[in-house]
């Protein structure tokens, strides 16, 4: 019995000193952003940086995910006589499932990972001390910036996966299938509701948040030269994605017993 938890001990003491780690940078972002101590100028270079230059992936990704969300509902959905149903499960899957999801994740891996790496190679090659010496705190100058590009940016970019999303499986639908235009886009007005939206843009800002987090501290944190660079942004990847995905499950969990998925008759 000892044994075991020691065993589990060590890992949960692990979770909870990098929890620990995380509200730290946070609480420091939080006080950058009440003082604002951040520059702007970072700001701005990062909000192209995050937002401009991630929307070719978004775009293509969100495209396809709606494009084969599409054809598969509608293989089955044939089958019983309501291929019309397509718009309305499409757009509510983009919005509150899909989009928020697969945008993450995206941004995980492209964004997430080079702020590791940016960060983590300032980190070994010592720059970040240099802004320590010349008075400029690095939260203030690598992080916060960061964090509020992120923040802005996450939720317009899964605006606009969603969007290519839910304009590339109406051509599946009518094109493809071959349903009818004016019933594919009633019953997808009739099952879309403003919940939807305001379901996707909240878990947009907290995957944003997510990645930013995860991804600054084990850049700050990075040893060890090239090798602890290498080793963090696969870190940072890893989990921002690992935890996407976990806190995907209870905030739909809590968000849909607020928001419900509304059944209304067509008309």
């Amino acid at each position: 019995m000892i044994a075991a938890l020691r065993a589990m001990g060590g890992p949960l003491i692990h979770l909870l000193n990098y929890l620990g780690s995380l509200t730290l940078l946070l609480q420091e972002v939080g006080r950058s952003l009440v003082h604002g101590r951040f520059c702007s100028q970072q700001w701005l270079k990062q909000l192209v940086e995050i937002g401009f230059r991630s929307q070719p992936i978004v775009i293509l990704t969100g495209s396809f995910t709606g494009s084969v969300l599409a054809a598969q509902g509608l293989f089955q959905l044939t089958q019983m006589k309501m291929q019309t149903m397509g718009g309305a499960l499409v757009s509510v899957g983009m919005l509150r499932e899909l989009g928020p999801t697969i945008t993450g994740l995206m941004l995980a891996g492209r964004v997430g990972a080079s702020m590791a790496a940016e960060i983590g190679t300032m980190r070994v090659t010592e720059q970040v001390d240099a802004l320590r010496s010349m008075g400029v705190h690095p939260v203030d100058y690598l992080v916060t910036p960061r964090f509020l590009a992120m923040a802005i940016a996450t939720p317009l970019l899964i605006a606009e996966s969603a969007f290519f999303g839910i304009a590339a499986s109406y051509l599946v639908g009518t094109q493809m299938f071959e349903v009818p235009e004016a019933y594919w886009v009633a019953r997808m007005n009739a099952h879309t509701e403003m919940a939807d939206i305001v379901i996707s843009m909240i878990k947009g800002f907290v995957f944003g948040m997510i990645i930013v987090l995860v991804s600054c501290q084990q850049g700050m944190s990075a040893r060890n030269g090239a090798v602890g660079v290498g080793q963090g942004t696969t870190k940072a990847m890893v989990i921002s994605s690992i935890t996407i995905l976990i806190a995907n499950f209870f905030i739909t969990l809590a968000l849909n017993i607020l928001f419900p998925i509304g059944i209304t008759s067509p008309g």
